[in-house]
């Protein structure tokens, strides 16, 4: 495709004459690509849960690292992901960050294979699949350029929203390519039989079953070989002033995109070392999360910085939103609602398997966690409902808020999560402490939708106050920043999920997020529904 050299999208003759079919087809493409960047990134959620049931060497806790990996990278990758369109096009990034890809896609099909591959092979496809993660904040990016302004809520909603069905995809349809052999006369390998129960969407998969669990990668290929080629004959850069002003060769642009991306790489591996036991391939250091996590951040923000010519002189410009206090706060908000959803997201399959799938009872006067419950629901039935919620409801919050107010539809959903927090805490306690967890499976459930929904709702609340408080040439690049920063959750809910199911606490998980959402709560209450506050956002 050609590169557009004049692009007006506000100007109502070339937008009817011109303009729309083009950024119509962009869009279209676009949808697919980013959906397929959410299910690659989503990919262990339900991997994790197929490893437990047919018997890898790995404990609970390792397991979930793996998400929590993807989860770290991918956030930590959207800060660089920001700037590609800018910077070197929105064809060439697109068609490059996705073609990337098949990398983890095809890897994890071939780790899995063997029972014995080592951790630290599922660790490496864990983090590249955070490149899938990334994408979120490049796609969203380039299609705000292709619309004008009163469609562009519309047409970012649409790429948003179908993007994070990605999310639900993989739940729903990986599963299902694992129970058949699909890609076996391709060479996809012979199935391993499962020493637990699994499932599909369609119903419960007893143990001895056959399963091919390595088409949860090989089955990408489908979409992601179609979409390499449609991305680059189907979709374009905007080489205009407002959009790449100067746009390097394909060569030059992809060698940009994986110098950038190298960055957010080396921060990442370097962030997880510091965080992940001994027994993990980690340093053991036992540093906090929390401090880490933020020296991630802003090491990658700093190295960024240190990259010459036009890359330094178009991040001193989008760094101005730094100074601003909202910055910060806002932030916070969108950890709450968008990290709450995609850490959840991570996490919610696995939980299901470990809290319901096993039988806890008192072996020589000490609890354990390891008999498999013969009644137990399969995660991989149920656990796409709750994300599939999240989603779908995601357009009516930003709805709601545009009638009721951004930030007091915020403060419903706060109250709606600190509620429902604690409700799954106590769940979570009961079953993990009886032999019969299944009869406390129901009202979890049930909680954890009313959750998910919340914070569906509270992602489009969040985006009305960003467009509130801040003017129109930051209200882009805090939007790029948020969704980087609130992505996080796909790391830190899983890990500290993890690390509370090994201490056979898993409730207290629930209650730390608990009390962050009460604090959330006073922060968008201070800053935005005090009538004498700087921004009164009812």
């Amino acid at each position: 495709m050609s590169d557009l050299k004049q692009w007006q999208p506000e100007d109502d003759n070339f937008w009817h004459s011109t303009g729309k079919a083009i950024a119509n087809r962009n869009l279209w493409i676009s949808i697919p690509a980013l959906l397929c960047g959410f299910g690659v990134w989503m990919l262990w959620s339900i991997v994790t849960v197929q490893m437990l049931n047919v018997g890898y060497p790995f404990s609970t806790a390792e397991l979930f690292t793996l998400t929590a990996i993807a989860g770290l990278t991918g956030a930590t990758l959207r800060i660089p992901s920001s700037f590609f369109v800018r910077l070197c096009g929105g064809r060439y990034t697109l068609f490059l960050t996705t073609s990337l890809l098949l990398i983890p896609a095809v890897g994890t099909g071939l780790a899995l294979q063997s029972i014995d591959t080592p951790l630290w092979v599922f660790q490496l496809m864990a983090l590249l699949s955070g490149i899938g993660g990334g994408n979120f904040a490049s796609s969203m990016s380039n299609i705000s350029f292709f619309f004008p302004k009163k469609q562009q809520g519309l047409a970012l909603g649409l790429n948003a929203g179908l993007g994070n069905f990605g999310v639900t995809t993989v739940q729903i349809l990986v599963p299902i390519f694992m129970s058949y052999g699909v890609f076996t006369l391709l060479g996809g390998g012979e199935p391993m039989i499962l020493a637990k129960a699994s499932g599909t969407v369609t119903g419960t998969i007893p143990a001895g079953t056959e399963t091919w669990i390595q088409n949860a990668g090989f089955a990408w290929l489908i979409t992601l070989v179609p979409l390499a080629f449609l991305l680059w004959f189907g979709t374009n850069n905007i080489h205009t002033e407002e959009v790449t002003p100067k746009l390097p060769s394909a060569i030059k642009s992809f060698s940009i995109i994986l110098a950038m991306l190298g960055i957010g790489f080396v921060t990442s591996i370097a962030g997880l070392w510091l965080i992940l036991p001994e027994s993990a391939n980690g340093s053991g250091f036992g540093i906090p999360k929390e401090i880490v996590l933020i020296a991630v951040l802003f090491a990658t923000v700093f190295l960024l910085k240190l990259l010459p010519g036009a890359i330094r002189t178009s991040l001193d410009r989008q760094y101005k939103i730094f100074n601003n206090k909202h910055t910060w706060v806002m932030s916070v908000l969108y950890v709450m609602t968008f990290g709450s959803f995609i850490g959840f997201s991570a996490a919610f399959p696995l939980s299901i398997q470990v809290i319901f799938g096993y039988s806890h009872i008192m072996v020589d006067g000490v609890m354990t966690h390891s008999t498999p419950n013969p009644n137990g629901p399969s995660a991989l039935t149920y656990a796409w409902i709750a994300p599939f919620v999240g989603a779908l409801i995601r357009p009516v919050g930003g709805w709601i808020a545009d009638k009721l107010g951004g930030a007091f539809v915020t403060q419903l959903c706060s109250v709606v999560m600190i509620i429902c927090a604690l409700g799954a805490a106590y769940y979570m306690q009961l079953a993990y402490q009886s032999a019969t967890p299944e009869q406390y499976f129901v009202p979890f459930f049930l909680i954890f939708l009313g959750l998910f929904a919340a914070s569906g709702i509270g992602n489009g609340s969040t985006f009305r106050t960003i467009a509130v408080v801040f003017p129109k040439e930051q209200a882009g690049p805090v939007l790029g920043w948020t969704s980087a920063v609130a992505a996080y959750g796909a790391f830190y809910i899983p890990q500290v999920l993890g690390e509370q199911i090994k201490a056979a606490t898993p409730e207290y998980a629930m209650v730390g997020f608990a009390i962050f959402y009460g604090l959330c709560l006073l922060i968008n209450w201070f800053f935005y529904l005090r009538k004498n506050g700087e921004f009164y956002n009812p």
